[in-house]
């Protein structure tokens, strides 16, 4: 299995170290005779370091080497994340502008409840979404990342929720012929955290997107553009296994009224433990993309080749 590479001092490391998860560093890398993957990852999390190793667990299960350049925005600074690791190992848009990449990962942002245009690193990322269509074999948008990417390309708008998405969401395999959704079963579960979602219907309007995966209560959950260069994932299949748990008690700590998150705990109650179900999705999913729709069909000399 060829590995992730990635510098020896980021936390994202030792963890996956830890877990038997194979990762390269950059001098071991070097040494070898192939190009790997160059992944730009946009981190709009607060939480990145938590952000990062969920992502890199998922593309460390692939067999393709892959290089990750982390992205943070500089209309807007993370008050969560240390400085140092901001510094240590993160680029800004500027930096890279004029590289191209095989593809994009922009990860969701708890901005859901403003105007897209209220963000303040709107502007920013309206750009990134521009350089990635000259720049960039393949995006994947997350969460609030795919609300945005598909309201800038396509005018899809978001809706509020009655009441917040919460849990884990079974969903149907609408097209079992897709590459992305190669392997999955007829009936597979996710995780859902957003207080808004989009509209099927509004997705069916534009023909040039597709939805793959879908639920009754959560909505659409992977949808895609024709060209494979388009991918969004409305929820969140790289979760770890503690995430809404944690999520739930800090609210529940804070004084704050939330529902127990749905499918979630053993029989709904929180002194059982988690049962967990989407391991094996969020995998198929991220090893299908970077397969299928990046490495099978990225340009092998990238500035040569640039868009």
């Amino acid at each position: 299995m060829c590995p992730v590479i990635l510098p020896k001092d980021l936390p994202a490391t030792a963890t996956l170290i830890n877990e038997n998860i194979f990762v390269m560093n950059h001098e071991r890398a070097q040494s070898q005779q192939i190009r790997p993957l160059e992944i730009l990852f946009l981190n709009l999390m607060p939480t990145k370091i938590v952000t990062e190793t969920q992502i890199l667990r998922l593309l460390s299960n692939s067999l393709i080497q892959i290089n990750v350049t982390f992205l943070q925005t500089s209309d807007y600074t993370s008050k969560h994340t240390p400085k140092s690791h901001l510094d240590t190992f993160y680029t800004t848009f500027e930096e890279i502008k004029d590289k191209s990449f095989d593809a994009l990962i922009v990860s969701g942002a708890p901005v859901e409840n403003m105007e897209f245009e209220d963000v303040q690193y709107w502007n920013e990322l309206t750009r990134i979404f521009d350089y990635a269509e000259a720049n960039v074999q393949s995006s994947l948008f997350i969460c609030w990342g795919a609300q945005a990417a598909l309201y800038y390309y396509y005018g899809i708008d978001k809706k509020p929720l009655e009441k917040k998405m919460f849990g884990i969401f079974e969903h149907e395999n609408l097209d079992k012929n897709s590459p992305l959704m190669r392997g999955l079963d007829d009936v597979f579960y996710a995780p859902h955290s957003r207080h808004t979602g989009n509209s099927i219907e509004d997705i069916k309007e534009v023909r040039d997107l597709e939805t793959l995966a879908y639920s009754k209560e959560a909505g659409p959950l992977l949808i895609t553009d024709k060209s494979k260069r388009k991918v969004f994932i409305t929820g969140h299949p790289e979760y770890d296994a503690e995430t809404l748990s944690l999520e739930y008690f800090r609210d529940i700590n804070a004084g704050l009224k939330i529902e127990t998150p749905f499918n979630y705990f053993v029989d709904d109650d929180p002194e059982k433990g988690i049962k967990v179900t989407w391991r094996s999705t969020g995998s198929m999913i991220y090893n299908n993309w970077i397969n299928y729709y990046v490495y099978q069909e990225t340009p092998y000399n990238l500035k040569r080749d640039k868009k």
